[in-house]
């Protein structure tokens, strides 16, 4: 259940005693923890800096998910943070029809299980409980996740850890179908989803990994199948070539090189082989992922209902 009831009473705790100019935003949050430490939410309305996120997560109905037993690793905004978002977006989130937006975006602040900064630095990408991944790397000297510095680390909860960012991380908002028609290199793969009847299929919750055929991969199929495949009376065979390409669930790059087949949407699995390819120019080896015969030429495109891996060819079922 994502967070509600529990908000009147964290917002009853006492914030820390003022501090001087030069206190860093460890030593505040350090100081409201200084006893025995709260849950996520106790921690942060403690900490005085967090009254937008706490006021966040009460409309999104998160608070008694972030007060259960975890552990949670939470990226946790400042109130400056927010009021760098665009004048009204925070208004706009916190109405009741857009709760959906904003358990989106707030649960892509959320980690699964417990991470400490030096877990975090390690990793090149986290999986949120948002479901897409967000980006770690170190920029000019500063840790980063996505488009956020992480100001503050390694703040204890009761049910979790507490890391202070400098800017609200916002999740991809568009569904698979819609990213894949702005993109500018899948229009065949539009229409042929439009001609299936798929439309409102990929426009759902899903999750769904889709594997994307390009407009020039579509090109590759002989002379005038592509043709008989959008007449209506082979609307089912072409609905199957596309479900083929169809994997349900979230199958990010590095999931999928452990795999020896895709299970699709079809119903049927598409074989998938992995060999290494060295690089001449830089001397470096990397995997060469076919599924179905299709190479895999760009990885992990985040949509909020799922991820894209774009391919080579149209992979068509046995």
């Amino acid at each position: 259940m994502f967070l509600s009831s529990i908000l009147a009473t964290s917002l009853m705790i006492a914030s820390p005693p003022s501090c001087a100019s030069s206190c860093t935003m460890s030593e505040t949050l350090a100081g409201a923890m200084s006893s025995k430490a709260g849950d996520i939410v106790e921690v942060a309305s403690s900490a005085g800096d967090f009254s937008t996120l706490i006021a966040a997560a009460k409309a999104a109905g998160l608070v008694e998910t972030l007060q259960s037993k975890g552990p949670f690793t939470v990226f946790a905004p400042t109130d400056e943070a927010f009021a760098k978002l665009p004048a009204g977006t925070v208004e706009t989130l916190l109405k009741p029809e857009n709760k959906d937006t904003l358990v989106s975006i707030l649960t892509y602040h959320v980690v699964p299980g417990r991470l400490e900064s030096g877990s975090v630095l390690k990793k090149k990408t986290l999986d949120t409980a948002n479901g897409q991944r967000a980006g770690i790397a170190m920029k000019n000297g500063k840790p980063m996740i996505d488009n956020a510095v992480i100001v503050a680390t390694d703040v204890e909860a009761s049910n979790g850890i507490i890391h202070v960012v400098d800017s609200v991380i916002l999740p991809e908002s568009k569904n698979v179908l819609d990213i894949a028609k702005s993109a500018n290199s899948f229009y065949t793969l539009a229409a042929a989803i439009e001609a299936a009847d798929l439309v409102e299929v990929l426009k759902g919750k899903g999750p769904f990994t889709v594997l994307a055929p390009t407009d020039e991969a579509f090109a590759k199929l002989p002379a005038g199948t592509l043709e008989s495949l959008l007449k209506p009376e082979n609307k089912a065979q072409l609905r199957n070539i596309l479900l083929y390409h169809v994997v349900p669930g979230r199958v990010y790059a590095d999931q999928v090189v452990k795999l020896k087949k895709a299970p699709t949407a079809a119903g049927t699995a598409a074989p998938i082989t992995v060999t290494m390819d060295k690089n001449k120019s830089k001397g470096k080896t990397a995997p060469v992922v076919r599924i179905g015969g299709a190479k895999v030429v760009k990885t992990d495109i985040d949509a909020s209902n799922g991820v894209i891996h774009v391919i080579d060819a149209v992979i068509l079922p046995e």
